[in-house]
């Protein structure tokens, strides 16, 4: 299938209630799966959650449940969220999910059974947190820079997954884009890195870890939690860990041939076309992950598209500095579409995005409230107040605009729509319609035609942006019933 579109955020590690920064991502995927639905893609958006290892297992203990109540109870949460937030995922994955776990297994035996993991002793300096083994100059004072926590130092019996051998051939991938990392600046950081140290072999199992799926040839170890939850993006689509058939039926798929409904519905999709992460997962996106297709011979994504982190003046979010902006607090106050909004404006993408609830309120007020909100109000009553003649409603070229969208500049465009915003309302403002449609009847009409054509525009471009808002504007266009898009807030 030539027009194809697999977008997926990370399966969100489950040990936390949603947040902005799980929004963020997950806005951005919603964005460009409708901006490509628009286009006349078929598309498959997945997101779920991550919900083994010992981060989770500790978290329960902490709260008293068992570890599947703890991530049964997370899981709501995050789907309620994107529920609320108008998310339209196709489907949600949890790698507690009984098919996904024996999809894991079935890769584990293979590689193992292939010789590529094995048997040996892994040590170093770990982060619960991160669920990662550090190096020492991964370190800030000693500590993770995440998650500021001093490391524990470990040794144990381990199962090894090779990674050096596919090193060259990785590091010509992303330096030649058949493997691409964007932005620009990411896939710089990984070939520093790639060209810098050779890979140690990964840990791929835990001992000590019993909140897991357990190794089918050795049932003492369970999957280390990175291995397991990047086997999502594929268990996502509905496969079964069978390898040797799914790279033939994926290109059966591409040429049309195959047959079985089931199969080709599940299999389409593939290669994920986006991985879509923040950059503090981007290591292990970008070495473990591929090299994991690599050795199971199957095709690569086609981009991780990074992004960067969600600042409040200029420092990281945490209760300490008490400057943690909640999802839940701005979807009460700006609504569903304004925080769509304001989070895809705040900064350009790729980079840190640096939010505060003032600079947040005054934007709202001046864009939405003050900008939109006001400019439908007023080319709605002035239809309303006089007898209208106008036909043709066909708005004019927006190639520029679809072209910040391709290249993921999300604050660019909605620029572009808001400058066409603030011309309309200035032209409302020179021209005073309500005055020519007293003395000059056919000038009247000329200003109105082109209010509601620019106001038409404005709708078709925010669809994959704000969609209730844009669903409103076009119906309003048809009722020109009174209405109040925003309302300024304190």
């Amino acid at each position: 299938m030539k027009n194809k579109f697999y977008i997926t955020t990370p399966v969100y590690y489950a040990n936390a209630q949603p947040h902005i920064g799980h929004a963020y991502t997950t806005i951005v995927a919603d964005v460009l799966t409708r901006f490509k639905k628009e286009q006349g893609y078929e598309t498959f958006f997945l997101t779920g959650m991550d919900e083994h290892g010992a981060k989770i297992a500790q978290k329960a203990e902490e709260e008293g449940l068992i570890p599947q109540k703890l991530v049964d109870g997370v899981a709501k949460k995050f789907k309620n969220l994107w529920s609320e937030l108008g998310i339209e995922y196709n489907n949600f994955i949890r790698t507690t999910d009984s098919r996904h776990k024996k999809a894991v297994q079935i890769v584990l035996q293979r590689l193992y059974d292939d010789g590529v993991i094995y048997k040996g002793e892994y040590e170093g300096l770990y982060c619960i947190g991160c669920e990662q083994f550090k190096n020492k100059n991964d370190l800030v004072d000693g500590k993770c820079p995440d998650h500021d926590e001093e490391l524990n130092f470990v040794k144990e019996e381990s199962y090894m997954l090779k990674m050096g051998e596919k090193q060259g051939t990785l590091i010509k991938m992303i330096k030649n884009d058949e493997f691409k990392i964007a932005p620009e600046r990411y896939k710089k950081e990984i070939l520093s890195f790639l060209r810098g140290q050779k890979l140690k072999d990964l840990s791929i199992s835990r001992k000590n870890v019993a909140w897991g799926i357990p190794l089918p040839f050795d049932e003492e170890h369970t999957s280390y939690v990175w291995f397991d939850a990047f086997l999502s993006y594929l268990t996502g689509l509905g496969w079964d860990g069978n390898n040797e058939e799914f790279q033939s039926k994926v290109n059966l798929c591409e040429t049309g041939k195959i047959k079985n409904k089931k199969d080709k519905k599940a299999l389409q999709f593939w290669p994920v076309d986006i991985n879509l992460i923040g950059k503090d997962i981007l290591r292990v996106h970008a070495t473990i992950w591929p090299i994991m297709l690599m050795h199971l011979g199957i095709e690569m994504p086609r981009q991780i598209l990074t992004h960067g982190h969600i600042l409040s003046d200029g420092r990281k979010m945490s209760k300490t500095l008490g400057n943690v902006i909640g999802i839940d607090e701005m979807i009460e106050k700006f609504g569903v579409d304004g925080t769509r909004f304001l989070l895809l404006s705040a900064g350009t993408f790729g980079g840190d995005v640096d939010v505060t609830m003032e600079r947040l309120t005054e934007k709202y007020n001046a864009d939405l409230a003050n900008g939109l909100g006001n400019l439908v109000s007023r080319v709605v009553k002035l239809s309303q107040n006089y007898e209208l003649k106008i036909k043709n409603y066909e708005s004019k070229s927006n190639d520029e605009f679809l072209k910040f969208i391709e290249r993921l500049k999300f604050d660019k465009g909605l620029d572009y729509i808001w400058d066409i915003v603030r011309e309309s309302n200035k032209h409302i403002e020179e021209t005073r319609p309500w005055e020519l449609a007293k003395n000059n009847k056919k000038k009247f009409e000329k200003v109105m035609q082109k209010l509601i054509t620019e106001l038409n525009l404005i709708s078709e471009l925010l669809v994959s942006f704000m969609p209730e808002t844009s669903d409103k504007i076009k119906k309003v266009m048809k009722t020109k019933e009174k209405i109040i898009l925003f309302e300024r807030v304190k």
